[in-house]
């Protein structure tokens, strides 16, 4: 891919699409760690400092990369909840029913986990105040999204509502490190199989983290 200079603002639009969606596709390949601005940088056709006038780092890319995936995510898991959580049960089914589709949802989308589990550590370092501010002011909006979603089906909830999407965000991100173990540690699992207790499955850690969590923060009958 090669692009000729952009000179109008649709061109710019359409050169950071084109940034965004190469890195997309990077990271369906590859950890997070992996993706690179040489790399992206080469796969886009850009020369690296023309890459630098759309994204001031790498990890400007990624943020924006991430709230498009949270959006892409909480656009979904609005029909999945409204399918999957019946009205007419009892608090404890209900919240039982949203963590168990909060877990699946979760883990069919590995990449994001994983660059929920990379933001405090990695993402929002490398940024300036106002590339990390933007981000943060969208967080709060999606965060919001998620805190309704959930008091939709779980109104009990209240304002804890927004305390258990941070959290969910949070465990995600945790437990998608252990889920995906590098080839070394796959070996060692494999010749000591006792050791394969710190590689959680993805979906099934969740689920059983996010319902004690709920049961945490549920109010007593």
């Amino acid at each position: 891919m090669t692009f000729q200079r952009a000179r109008t603002e649709e061109q710019r639009e359409i050169r950071r699409r084109a940034i965004l969606d190469t890195a997309s596709a990077m990271l369906d390949e590859m950890p997070v760690a992996a993706v690179t601005l040489n790399e992206l940088s080469r796969r886009v056709g850009l020369a690296k400092p023309n890459v630098l006038r759309y994204f001031e780092s790498r990890e400007a890319v990624l943020l924006e990369l991430l709230d498009r995936f949270l959006q892409e995510w909480l656009t979904e898991l609005s029909g999945e909840l409204a399918a999957g959580v019946g009205a007419d049960l009892p608090m404890p089914g209900r919240a039982a029913a949203v963590a168990e589709i909060l877990s699946s949802s979760l883990s069919r989308r590995k990449v994001l986990c994983e660059l929920f589990g990379a933001q405090g550590s990695v993402l929002e370092h490398n940024v300036s105040v106002e590339v990390v501010a933007r981000y943060k002011r969208a967080s709060l909006e999606r965060l919001t999204t998620m805190a309704d979603l959930i008091r939709g089906h779980l109104p009990e909830l209240g304002e804890n509502a927004t305390l258990f999407s941070l959290q969910t965000m949070v465990v995600a991100g945790a437990v998608s490190a252990f889920s995906t173990p590098p080839p070394s540690l796959r070996a060692a699992y494999e010749a000591e199989p006792d050791l394969a207790r710190f590689h959680l499955e993805l979906k099934d850690y969740l689920e059983q983290a996010l319902t004690a969590t709920l049961l945490g923060v549920l109010p007593r009958s």
